[in-house]
């Protein structure tokens, strides 16, 4: 089968159970954090916010887990499987707590917040249930803990978005960070759990995102990925003109012509911001909603040479009616005109997307609808399911979930081997050109190489050249590739 391991940040399968590492504050209360994440981008970020909170008292951090005094799980409802592992993992920890009666189990993020009590019910071992929006909690819970008690607290914040937490980098390559620009979500997709479990949708504060990737650019991180439930509805509202410092000079404000008198920021002035922290600066974003985005955020990528020219855009069903029972508000014309907007507007642009099949009531019909808007987009990369019915969810409570497993696999089966087709088109596009690609290091395979992301995500590998390092920007020329890699050499740009 070809590998169809998506370059994209929205879930990395490779750091699914990640322990998360942190350099010494000096602060020390003697106590061990280990903290391992499941699902999103987003909850890696999380985990990030929590580390920052328990350094601040004194917390450091271990990659063994039965040497922590403290072991926190943050988790993922989104896929059944992630909360089965989760679940597993639980039982792993176990045996560690026996040893240490008094170390402390948590359970952090959405599945917290979606199972609540019940953890502290059926699972023994946990002391902790912590959701999205009560990690400033996390001392005062530890302490109850201490003092002999369970401890919960899953309240979900209609204005909480950690804008003045400072996020420790965990784990980090130094290149590439991840930029939380909101929180929760208010779409409501009947088949998704996430406004449940994270709340409603908040924006957080223009000023302090920008402020965090200029701290990151003079740190010599030379990424970030600004990271949102739908990026395309931020919107912040300011009472005063935002400013920005550019290059780390002077502070300017918003380009001329926006309304400087209790200005609204929405996601096109608010990648412009960030574009202009530095050229050298790249920019990714994740997730767009077809619903939402706008001609005026793919002018602004047009516009800017370090926004990178890739949109995750999910589609999840080609049918209109099935799109409907999801809840997408859009159809497949909308979802299409959206599209051939991007490719009007940004030729060259990648596109990656979500794909569920075996929905309820999908029919043969509907399925082939979905196969044809993937022969019409040729997507980059997609990430590919069968539908699972998640508690709680609009789906689970209207539709029943009637589509045969033995359906729903073969479904998954022609999606996957369509986008196989396209990820690899895609990639042979690229023969004989030159790639702009920022260096996050060495191959996985092998020292004398090393990799990095062209402009649409997709990884590109090249030998060592002694005159780049990790960090800098090199010029590829794309020789050949795999199934889901380009293969090139270093090209140096000729002086006049």
């Amino acid at each position: 089968m070809i590998d169809l391991v998506i370059p994209d940040k929205t879930h990395d399968e490779s750091r699914q159970g990640e322990a998360l590492i942190l350099e010494p504050t000096g602060k020390n209360n003697g106590r061990k954090l280990y903290i391992e994440s499941y699902g999103c981008a987003m909850n890696f970020s999380d985990s990030e916010i929590v580390a920052s909170i328990l350094a601040e008292q004194g917390f450091e951090t271990t990659k063994d887990y039965n040497n922590a005094d403290v072991i926190f799980i943050n988790t993922c409802s989104i896929r059944e499987n992630a909360e089965q592992r989760v679940r597993n993992r639980l039982k792993e920890f176990t045996i560690a707590k026996v040893k240490n009666p008094d170390m402390v189990v948590g359970v952090l993020g959405c599945m917290a917040e979606r199972l609540k009590s019940k953890f502290l019910e059926e699972e023994k071992l946990v002391d902790v249930v912590v959701g999205p929006d009560a990690y400033r909690d996390l001392p005062n819970l530890i302490d109850k803990v201490d003092g002999g008690q369970k401890a919960v607290n899953v309240l979900l914040s209609r204005e909480e978005t950690y804008a003045d937490i400072s996020p420790v980098r965990l784990n980090s390559n130094g290149i590439n960070a991840f930029v939380s620009i909101m929180r929760g979500c208010d779409n409501m997709c009947s088949f998704c759990v996430v406004p449940f479990t994270r709340g409603r949708e908040r924006s957080r504060d223009a000023h302090s995102i920008v402020a965090e990737c200029t701290d990151l650019f003079n740190k010599g991180y030379r990424e970030v990925t600004l990271l949102g439930q739908n990026v395309d509805s931020y919107k912040w509202s300011a009472t005063t003109p935002p400013q920005y410092p550019v290059d780390g000079g002077d502070s300017k404000v918003l380009p001329p012509g926006e309304d400087l008198g209790g200005v609204v920021v929405n996601f096109a002035n608010l990648l412009e911001m960030v574009a202009l922290v530095s050229p050298e600066l790249r920019v990714r974003f994740s997730t767009s909603h077809p619903k939402d985005i706008t001609d005026e955020v793919l002018y602004t990528m047009a516009k800017y040479d370090n926004i990178c020219k890739y949109i995750h855009l999910p589609v999840q069903s080609g049918n209109s009616r099935v799109l409907e029972l999801m809840n997408r508000t859009y159809d497949r014309e909308w979802y299409m005109d959206r599209v051939n907007a991007i490719r009007r507007i940004i030729p060259g642009c990648g596109i990656s997307t979500d794909v569920i099949t075996g929905f309820c009531t999908e029919t043969e019909e509907e399925h082939a609808d979905t196969l044809s808007m993937m022969d019409f987009v040729q997507y980059d990369f997609a990430y590919m399911f069968m539908y699972s019915e998640r508690p709680g969810t609009l789906a689970a409570k209207r539709y029943a979930d009637d589509i045969p497993e033995a359906v729903k696999s073969r479904r998954l089966k022609e999606v996957v081997a369509r986008q196989q087709q396209s990820s690899y088109a895609k990639l042979q596009e690229q023969l004989g050109k030159v790639q702009r690609v920022l260096i996050e290091g060495f191959s996985k395979k092998s020292d004398q190489d090393y990799c990095g992301r062209n402009d649409q995500n997709a990884m590109v590998v090249f030998p060592v050249h002694p005159d780049y390092k990790p960090g800098q920007y090199a010029n590829v020329m794309v020789e050949r590739t795999t199934t889901a890699t380009l293969i090139g050499k270093v090209v140096i740009p000729q002086t006049p």
